[in-house]
């Protein structure tokens, strides 16, 4: 799938409040090399770096051009590849933001990863929750539609995307991770005309870019957006658009 680095990173700040509150709970000390499975432009992996100064950090991202956009840096190395093929031996911290939701595997590689890891080892992974908003509810039902089934029926996720809470605490206990889950909703206010539009253009609205020709995606996304007005409509402070979002951390002791 295409990725635009410069559209993804139009809510910057808030696409990376996650990674740092993902981060402030995992409590490696002096680990010698971290992997950021889905790194994107890298900008947020180089927070690795500052963190632990004395690692070799890596991101990997299936995206070449979210790869091209990544910063040169020492001890940080950035590469295209599929979490699917990845091998965790000699990781000691596991970073996976906003990532797995793309991957239908992504609970057997948890599980790989979790086994993988050395004592005093970190997995540490972030998933979007809100698969029930009416920002993916409303592309759905439009993709599901009698005019847009024929071109974009089984194109979007959904019941599968993400797990709850709870089964990733499974997981990772049954590995013999020490775990600590949880799940919170971001009150985003963003900014300009039609901002969920603008916000889904970088991410959820992806498939459907490349499933369609650019006219008739024109023509989804006029009518998409129109439902968005409605359901997310523009204040005098903004657009108010919440956000659930799922943590798993888990710590070999």
């Amino acid at each position: 799938m295409r990725w635009d680095p410069q559209q993804y990173g139009k809510f910057a700040a808030e696409r990376g409040r996650p990674f740092l509150d993902l981060l402030a709970r995992v409590e490696a000390d002096a680990p010698q090399r971290v992997v950021d499975l889905g790194c994107g432009s890298g900008q947020l992996t180089a927070l690795l770096a500052q963190r632990w100064p004395d690692a070799q950090v890596e991101g990997i991202d299936s995206s070449p051009e979210m790869i091209a956009a990544a910063p040169a840096a020492d001890r940080l190395s950035f590469r295209v590849g599929d979490v699917v093929d990845w091998d965790p031996t000699g990781t000691d911290v596991i970073i996976s933001n906003a990532t797995l939701q793309w991957v239908p595997t992504h609970r057997e590689l948890i599980s790989q990863w979790a086994a993988a890891l050395p004592s005093g080892g970190w997995l540490a992974l972030q998933v979007p929750g809100n698969f029930d908003a009416f920002s993916h509810v409303l592309m759905r039902s439009l993709a599901e539609s009698r005019r847009w089934a024929p071109s974009l029926l089984g194109i979007l996720r959904h019941d599968d995307a993400i797990g709850t809470p709870e089964s990733y605490a499974l997981l990772m206990l049954a590995a013999g991770l020490r775990v600590d889950v949880w799940s919170t909703t971001y009150v985003h206010q963003l900014e300009g005309p039609d901002a969920v539009l603008e916000w889904v253009r970088g991410t959820g609205l992806r498939p459907i870019m490349q499933a369609l020709p650019p006219e008739s995606y024109a023509l989804f996304e006029s009518e998409y957006a129109e439902q968005l007005r409605q359901a997310y409509p523009a204040t005098p402070h903004g657009t108010l658009f919440p956000f659930r979002r799922v943590f798993a951390v888990g710590t070999r002791p």
